[in-house]
């Protein structure tokens, strides 16, 4: 009897261990301690207003982060997100105070962002250039092509006419909640469902835990790699939508940094930078502690240099905690007389 518990035991470790649940359980616990936090420092933190729009202001951490996600699950990662998102921000802006229909507009932007995240793919697994460099190729021609699809001008605004695409994107409200939220919990359910129950999501796992076992077992390395990069130009290219919808105009640095800010929702929230682990609910929770932390500091009156040195050590803490565990800290070698 003793045995078969052992048993039990054992394999409920490796589920959780797999998985990453574990990590995930203990951030949530960090969210609330934060949050509990935050609310004694300064009580308006918990006041409907601020809620409603820290919701809303985790929607992109956690748009950008699923996509970074399945990205690093991998074994690799998406630079490019950031300068997606201005490209996105740009193009969809300048088309609508050119006269174009705003969701005409939506879609021809959606589709130059694709085949950013196809060029990604095919970059990194066709043509075996490292993920690092590829995407930092594309990064620079995307932030290029946001600069000049206006002339290396922001746009005007994008007048009244668009007034149902920044409802719709941002200002509006589903149920009391900014739709900006609404989007990013739907796009989680698919994407979450599309990596945790089809087959295509097996083999992302697959290929982040042992590429080489899996192009033996048959899986489509090449494929695979472009699908997880252009679910993360995506993710980008709506979070691009949200700050043209925000602002009613363009930027062209638009998604600066945000790069930075999908990674921190990934690690955070447990998905391995090493390839191969992670659940999206623990990307989830990683985007709202950095949104929580963004908000709740600045309740505190914390400047936006501490604001960034503290996220910055937290990114560090779960990369090195994620080695840690995996068991592939750098050990010292025993010297042999």
């Amino acid at each position: 009897m003793e045995k078969t518990e052992n048993k039990g035991v054992s394999l409920k470790n490796r589920i959780l261990s797999v998985t990453g649940m574990g990590q995930v359980l203990t951030v949530t616990a960090g969210l609330v301690v934060l949050c509990i936090v935050f609310g004694i420092i300064n009580p308006t933190f918990f006041s409907a207003r601020n809620l409603g729009n820290l919701l809303r202001q985790i929607a992109p951490f956690i748009l950008i982060g699923i996509g970074q996600s399945y990205v690093l699950i991998t074994g690799n990662i998406d630079l490019s997100i950031g300068s997606v998102i201005g490209m996105s921000t740009m193009l969809s802006a300048t088309m609508m105070t050119k006269g174009v229909n705003p969701w005409l507009s939506v879609g021809i932007t959606l589709i130059a962002c694709l085949v950013v995240g196809f060029l990604n793919g095919y970059l990194v697994a066709g043509f075996k250039i490292p993920p690092f460099i590829a995407t930092l190729g594309t990064m620079t021609i995307a932030r290029g092509i946001a600069q000049i699809a206006n002339g290396n001008y922001n746009t005007n605004s994008i007048g009244a006419a668009a007034e149902g695409f920044r409802d719709f994107f941002y200002y509006g409200k589903t149920l009391g909640i900014y739709n900006t939220f609404w989007i990013a919990i739907i796009i989680f359910l698919i994407f979450n469902f599309y990596l945790s129950k089809t087959k295509t999501g097996r083999h992302v796992y697959a290929v982040g835990s042992n590429i080489n076992a899996a192009k033996l077992s048959g899986v489509n390395i090449t494929a695979v790699t472009v699908i997880v990069y252009v679910i993360s130009a995506f993710c980008a290219a709506l979070v691009g939508f949200t700050q043209c919808a925000s602002a009613g105009m363009g930027a062209m640095d638009a998604g600066n940094s945000y790069e930075m800010y999908a990674v921190a929702a990934s690690v955070i929230g447990g998905v391995s930078t090493l390839g191969g682990q992670g659940i999206l609910f623990g990307t989830v929770i990683g985007a709202a502690i950095w949104a929580v932390l963004q908000n709740g500091l600045q309740f505190a009156g914390a400047p936006v240099a501490i604001r960034n040195i503290a996220i910055g050590i937290i990114v560090i803490i779960s990369v090195l905690l994620d080695i840690v565990v995996r068991g592939r800290a750098p050990r010292t070698r025993k010297k042999t007389k």
